[in-house]
């Protein structure tokens, strides 16, 4: 058999196959004065790597995973690594001596404020779970559509005093406020 014949007939294999050709084959199906017959696709055979010694660990169990994931992120959204680092106090107080829970500057934070901002942060995570967990009550159309609202309600709360303490601690709410009281009162 000639190499020409054998060319045709592997040719008609793979389109007796579908989505047989690989990416390589397709372009140089499509571009031959590209690779031409230079350049082939290497075989890479991995060693074996089967040991006759087994560990037998016992595996945690979704739920699990999912309660240490949300710590290490609560964790982390408390800034636990800046009040490692900067020591900030837990809570400041304004020249009169009144309690301030909100740093004046963007760039710094107290501890009690990035303790607030991860338990908000953590409500919308808790709405996004609501969301996913609704998909799955699709044939009882009321649970799934309370638990929607629920997971909405979160979010948007969530949202919305995100955007509230960020306006409080960039001084915006007092401006938009003074502004309001020169324009009305």
């Amino acid at each position: 058999m000639s190499s020409k014949q054998s060319s045709i007939k592997n040719n008609r294999d793979k389109e007796e196959v579908s989505g047989s050709d690989t990416v390589f084959d397709m372009l140089r199906e499509k571009t031959p004065w590209v690779f031409g017959n230079v350049v082939r696709k290497p075989k890479i055979n991995f060693p074996s790597t089967k040991s006759r010694y087994r560990i037998n660990l016992p595996t945690p169990s979704k739920a699990l995973g999912l309660i240490i994931i949300y710590i290490i992120l609560f964790l982390l959204q408390t800034g636990l690594l800046y009040i490692i680092y900067r020591n900030p106090p837990a809570i400041g107080a304004d020249s009169e001596g009144n309690a301030q829970f909100y740093y004046p500057g963007v760039h710094d934070q107290f501890i009690i404020e990035g303790i607030v901002a991860s338990i908000v942060i953590f409500l919308a995570s808790s709405g996004y779970l609501f969301l996913y967990q609704a998909s799955k009550y699709i044939y009882d159309r009321s649970i799934a559509l309370k638990i929607l609202v629920l997971g909405f309600i979160l979010i948007i709360f969530t949202f919305i005093t995100l955007q509230f303490m960020l306006a409080v601690k960039t001084q915006a709410i007092r401006q938009f406020l003074k502004d309001l009281l020169d324009v009305y009162g």
